[in-house]
């Protein structure tokens, strides 16, 4: 095994420890495999700027390498895959004019662009915390590997943003009406769940995956197909959970019924109108979002289902940088992350507020400074 990344401290030379900090992300060549792990575990492997710019410029070399057959990215710790961007000090950017508000997303969706066109197999083992950033980082690869420790969920909602990196195309791709629900609602789904809802392409128990890995990494020059024989013999063998149904399941049909209305307000009407257990419920979460969100979040995945994943990336820079000239996303990065008070004051504050014209106003072209890849 030999280590390609500019080493800080342990990871080349464990006598530095007192000195030196540890990577922020490893990248080894193990046998003929790249591996990439998000090494953060104390902030569940944020992704910040510094490590999209190592991972990105390595992923393009391993895809151009011919002794490199496949990549696959992991998160360190245990405890995350990688929980999202580090979404605080891009909302310190923004206030301060900091052009970081512009280079993170840009690079961010660069890479989620790059894992969508890799031409080698990339497999995303999300045992773990697997939310926004995270889902960018695994999503868009040809195999995702969900765990009974895996936790997805797309919570920008709450947050005056909206399911970025590449959401806008996975999401409308999801059965039915199950990915506007996710978006809209942020709603969590856990372990086998991730997978039956068609986020993983695969459920392996957490305990196997270090031996997955190992076979993964032993394999000589495999082909898609030899990759997905050695992911569905390990699925074969994990029972775990799989006589639970799908946690959606009996709510399927009223999400594709609720969920199908041809504006945010009339999904609203929809539930509130329904009056069962579960309307209810997510009628109350839909009040707990940010309008702006919402509405931008529907006009993205009623786009996003006709586009290519490029082109989905290029309207999200957009609305990302309309967020980043708005107060919602600040407002709800500062209730949710920084004060933690729970109660964001979004303005304005109701949907009926928001004029189609000003949620159209976010979806407009920046010129010269549109993402190009």
């Amino acid at each position: 095994m030999h280590r390609v990344v500019h080493c800080r401290g342990s990871v080349c030379n464990n006598s530095w420890m007192s000195t030196q900090v540890e990577a922020e992300v490893l990248l080894e060549k193990v046998g003929r495999a790249g591996v990439i792990t998000i090494n953060r575990p104390k902030v569940l492997n944020a992704l910040n700027l510094p490590m999209i710019r190592q991972i990105y410029p390595q992923l393009k070399k391993w895809e151009n390498d011919k002794e490199t057959e496949i990549v696959i990215i992991k998160g360190a710790g245990g405890k995350a895959f990688c929980a999202g961007g580090d979404i605080r000090a891009v909302t310190e950017a923004g206030k301060a004019g900091d052009p970081l508000a512009e280079d993170f997303f840009r690079e961010e969706y660069i890479l989620n662009n790059a894992i969508g066109a890799c031409k080698k197999p990339y497999i995303a083992l999300i045992d773990g915390i697997t939310m926004g950033g995270g889902v960018g980082l695994s999503v868009h690869g040809r195999f995702r590997v969900a765990s009974e420790k895996t936790l997805f969920a797309m919570p920008e909602t709450a947050i005056g943003l909206f399911p970025d990196v590449g959401g806008g195309y996975f999401l409308p791709r999801l059965r039915g009406k199950l990915g506007l629900f996710l978006a809209l609602t942020g709603f969590r789904l856990k372990g086998r769940d991730v997978q039956r809802a068609g986020v993983a392409t695969h459920f392996v128990e957490s305990k196997k995956i270090p031996d997955l890995e190992k076979e993964l990494v032993d394999l000589k020059s495999p082909s898609a197909d030899d990759v997905s024989r050695v992911l569905e013999s390990y699925q074969n063998q994990s029972s775990l959970d799989s006589e639970k149904p799908f946690v959606l399941d009996k709510h399927m049909s009223d999400i594709d019924r609720l969920f199908s209305a041809s504006s945010v307000e009339g999904i609203v009407q929809n539930l509130k109108a329904d009056g069962s257990e579960f309307a209810n419920k997510q009628a109350e979460t839909l009040a707990r979002m940010s309008p702006t969100s919402l509405k931008i979040t529907f006009k993205q995945l009623q786009a996003g289902a006709a586009l290519s994943l490029p082109d989905v990336l290029v309207m999200e820079y957009r609305l990302s940088q309309a967020c980043m000239r708005g107060c919602d996303f600040y407002e709800g990065v500062r209730a949710v992350l920084v004060d933690k008070d729970q109660s964001p004051k979004w303005n304005p504050s109701t949907l009926e507020e928001l004029s189609d014209q000003t949620v159209e106003q976010c979806f407009s072209s920046l010129g010269e400074k549109d993402l190009t890849f």
